[in-house]
């Protein structure tokens, strides 16, 4: 049996730190963006043929809608494969290449300047499309066919080509079930539970900016993704930690709850009589129909300004005896509906945005039928994920 020399083994480990990570794709997705380029390259031949009408000599397609085809439907999230990266790069770039191409006479650095200057402006006007330099290249070694058009080579091939694809992509994208384009909105409406309270978990927007400024590199993946991906990390962080624990686990049982129809005055005293800060508010069958806090009893009885507030608090919890009027005498009219709920089998984890920043400081739990069986606080979560923390440690 031989050994492997040293040198070998250290040249082999060294190789292998250029291949590059593992893709997470899996076949189906393959398979769809290979059916889509081809499609799309199909179609934009087939007009271009429309377009030269006979003229052997001008192409039909150009070879760098052949990477954009990559861009756009194997990687329709980047920030590069976008609608405004795409034209406005290649159109760019193409107007950049021809006037490189009839102002400098010496073609070796006319292929040059349009390149670098295609790749500075696309900085400027954010439409960085990588496909875009070899538009530009194209241009100027293009051949006396493309010195032929002038600027018309902006509008043909390139715009003609680039239009053609970029309408391909966006009903394929959409019609196998990736948004595209990427519009900043629909990201942030797409992001998981518990993006939007990040920030009170120690990621905020500022963070994420504070570090793209300090990597000072163009990241292949947009902001919004990014931050979407860290919080999708972070849950499955937390599940690999603390297992499969559910609500049913770490729930406080035997819950104290009003009805829609439970006096202001009587909850109060139950708030009180219990020390405690939130009550369901159960219908007959014991689904819940809303919560009541004492953040509701604040809000509605005016309590910001702490002069008077015991006074206050008392005429409005105490029962004016009318059978008319606009003061709330009843649960019903004060509660926070519909109430944020979770089921039994919920993993804790999923509750940590909720309870840690999205405005629910208790989170009523129903079984299977729907109704009250408990509730988790802070402190039930806060319990659960230190015994989850010992367990680790043991």
């Amino acid at each position: 049996m031989s050994v492997e020399p040293r040198w070998a083994a250290a040249l082999r480990a060294r190789l292998a730190g250029f291949m590059p990570d593992q893709q997470h794709v899996n076949g189906r997705e393959r398979l769809r963006a290979g059916f889509g380029a081809l499609l799309g390259i199909l179609a934009t031949v087939m007009l271009g043929r429309l377009f030269v009408d006979g003229d052997a000599l001008l192409p039909w397609v150009i070879a760098p809608m052949g990477a954009s085809a990559v861009l756009l439907f194997a990687v329709p999230a980047s920030p590069l494969a976008q609608p405004w990266a795409m034209l406005g790069g290649n159109l760019l770039a193409a107007a950049i290449g021809v006037t490189c191409a009839r102002g400098l006479p010496e073609p070796m650095m006319a292929a040059a300047v349009a390149v670098s200057t295609a790749i500075g402006l696309m900085f400027v006007l954010r439409c960085i499309h990588p496909p875009a330099g070899a538009v530009a290249l194209t241009a100027v070694v293009g051949g006396p066919a493309i010195d032929s058009l002038g600027y018309g080579f902006v509008v043909y091939p390139v715009l003609v080509n680039s239009v053609c694809l970029l309408a391909l992509a966006i009903v394929y994208n959409r019609a196998t079930g990736r948004e595209y384009p990427q519009r900043r909105a629909v990201i942030a409406a797409a992001a998981p539970p518990g993006a939007e309270p990040a920030a009170a978990r120690g990621l905020a927007t500022e963070d994420l900016d504070a570090v793209l400024d300090e990597y000072n590199q163009v990241l292949d993946i947009s902001r919004e993704d990014l931050r979407d991906l860290f919080l999708r990390a972070e849950a499955h962080a937390y599940r690999r930690r603390f297992g499969t624990v559910c609500c049913a686990e770490v729930m406080t049982r035997g819950v104290i709850a009003v009805q829609f129809g439970t006096t202001l005055e009587e909850a109060w005293a139950l708030m009180r009589q219990h020390q405690i800060k939130a009550l369901p508010v159960v219908d007959r069958a014991r689904r819940v129909v809303g919560i009541l806090s004492r953040a509701d009893f604040m809000r509605r009885a005016d309590l910001d300004d702490h002069r008077g507030l015991s006074d206050r608090l008392r005429r409005f919890v105490v029962r004016s005896g009318r059978t008319h009027g606009d003061k709330a005498e009843v649960v019903g009219q004060i509660m926070s509906a519909p109430a944020q709920t979770a089921t039994e089998s919920t993993p804790v984890v999923d509750l940590i945005a909720l309870l840690g920043g999205a405005g629910h400081s208790h989170i009523p739990i129903v079984d299977e039928d729907e109704r009250l069986s408990g509730i988790v606080t802070p402190r039930d979560l806060i319990a659960a994920l230190y015994r989850g923390r010992l367990a680790a440690v043991a």
